[in-house]
């Protein structure tokens, strides 16, 4: 071979192995993040709420190249209501928002919502409730409103200080970017493990116009009933006094929030925020139209609970915990809730496996007043057990068929009373265990 083929042969090695080292050095793109089974098909077309303005951006707080904050800005006079975990290591954001709610103010005041993804800014001292006055006072002055009307979330890893120099150094954008037609963005800014953004809306006729009504949340591990169980903020145009929206907020939470888990963590961020504005051209809610608007109030509430479950980490399947013939409320709910936290029910769901069995000790562990020979299991309208025993025309096919559906019923009636309870969970498969073991790493 001639000397210069030799010449051009080493020139193309040397070019293939500069291209495989670039190969080898560079890291791999992470895989999309795949989006739950169980989400909705779309997020809906949130309307316009008159005298709510949103905007989104990314500060960088951990995640890269996507939004983690988000701003809202609410018109003078709107009326706020809240909920929020009783949890005692409650993060200094929740403690924060109480502490303003319970304070008076001005009517024709100003408001703002503030919230960031990341960070929980939980369990970090005075540190954190530095960082709490820093990130509110940063908006208040630049909305010009008072710091006791702006309320802030932080949902992310517990324990780490919050950067919030970030977040104050990227209000000035916020601001700027302010618009009615941005909640789709906020969804997204709050979202961590969540697989998708959720989004729920209502309308209704009052006296002399339409009311609107469009919420936002995040949610999707550390999940359990203590209100609130996720990030939750509800927007709506409708006239209504302060002290009325909170008895609707406080009277639904229990059918809604209080009934979901995934679970069984609380987390120390949990928030439900309910702002009304005013701004509909429909009179005070009074009347026939309070009931209408409680509804769909509730409505919004109990789709964005569901949601929240139906992006439960992992989750491969929606159950409804439905139990009936309770002695009191307080025994439907404490049952419904033993089976749907049970891990054994749980991963028996994930299974397809149709183990009543697990269902029958959940019962008993509960510490519900229950009676063997009046218990009554089924999965949808299959009877599986009865009369202290299981129904002799049960089988295990059967139920092993109805196991293989993505949305199941898991039906109890205790045999007792008359009260009755549902609470909505998912299946815990491996997935939830892979999402936890690396969340923060």
């Amino acid at each position: 071979m001639a000397k210069t083929d030799w010449k051009a042969e080493a020139k193309a090695l040397k070019k293939q192995l500069k291209l495989l080292r670039a190969e080898l050095g560079a890291k791999p793109a992470k895989a999309a993040k795949p989006v739950s089974p169980l989400a909705p098909a779309s997020f809906p077309k949130m309307p316009r709420i008159a005298g709510v303005e949103f905007a989104a951006v990314g500060a960088g707080i951990k995640y890269q190249n996507r939004k983690d904050v988000m701003l809202v800005r609410l018109a003078p006079g709107t009326a706020i209501a809240g909920a929020f975990t009783r949890s005692s290591t409650r993060s200094g954001c929740v403690r924060d928002c109480q502490e303003k709610l319970a304070t008076k103010v001005p009517a024709d005041v100003g408001a703002a919502i503030v919230v960031n993804s990341g960070n929980s800014n939980a369990f970090t001292g005075k540190v954190g409730d530095e960082a709490v006055a820093a990130v509110t006072g940063g908006v208040a002055a630049a909305l010009g409103i008072p710091a006791s009307r702006v309320f802030s979330s932080s949902t992310g890893v517990i324990g780490e200080p919050l950067p919030y120099e970030k977040i104050t150094a990227i209000i000035p954008d916020l601001v700027a970017g302010l618009t009615e037609d941005a909640i789709d963005g906020a969804a997204e800014a709050i979202m961590t493990t969540d697989t998708f953004p959720k989004g729920a809306v209502a309308t209704v006729q009052g006296d002399g116009g339409v009311i609107q009504i469009a919420g936002i949340a995040k949610g999707s591990g550390m999940i359990a009933p203590d209100m609130a169980t996720m990030l939750v903020y509800i927007f709506t145009d409708a006239k209504i006094p302060a002290t009325t929206l909170q008895k609707l907020v406080t009277r639904n939470v229990d059918a809604s929030f209080n009934s979901i888990t995934v679970d069984s963590d609380t987390s120390t961020s949990d928030t439900l925020l309910v702002a009304a504005t005013g701004k509909s051209s429909a009179a005070e809610v009074k009347g026939p139209v309070a009931k209408a608007f409680e509804a769909a109030l509730r409505d919004v509430m109990m789709n964005l609970a569901h949601q929240v479950i139906r992006d439960g980490e992992g989750a491969t399947k929606f159950v409804e915990v439905r139990v009936t013939g309770a002695a009191s409320n307080s025994d439907a709910h404490r049952v419904a809730l033993a089976i749907a936290n049970s891990p054994l029910v749980k991963t028996a769901v994930a299974g397809q496996d149709p183990n009543w069995g697990r269902i029958v000790a959940a019962i008993g562990k509960s510490g519900a007043e229950a009676d063997r020979d009046r218990l009554t299991i089924k999965f949808g309208d299959i009877l599986v057990a009865e009369k202290g025993w299981r129904n002799p025309t049960y089988k295990e096919e059967d139920g092993a068929a109805y196991m293989k559906q993505p949305e199941l019923v898991i039906g109890v009636d205790l045999g007792l009373g008359n009260s009755a309870r549902s609470v909505w969970t998912c299946d815990l498969t491996n997935r939830y265990i892979e999402i936890n073991a690396d969340y923060r790493s």
